[in-house]
């Protein structure tokens, strides 16, 4: 089991929570907690990368601050 804090940019409301909280629910994950700015992910490395949790971040506009 793995667990990152993401970083993110461009969310300034609920709505780009929500946006984000929507993009996850999509995927495999343990769990996942949205803030303005930011998502703390747990997941099992065996089901999905780190790269796909943020590729799915991004599809939903908001971009991952490396």
């Amino acid at each position: 089991m793995e667990a990152k804090k993401i970083d993110i940019d461009k969310m300034t409301c609920n709505h780009c929570v929500m946006s984000v909280k929507k993009a996850l629910a999509a995927l495999p994950l343990n769990g996942a907690v949205v803030e303005i700015g930011s998502a703390e992910v747990e997941f099992d490395e065996n089901k999905i990368t780190i790269t796909k949790i943020e590729n799915a971040i991004e599809a939903a506009g908001y971009p991952v601050k490396h």
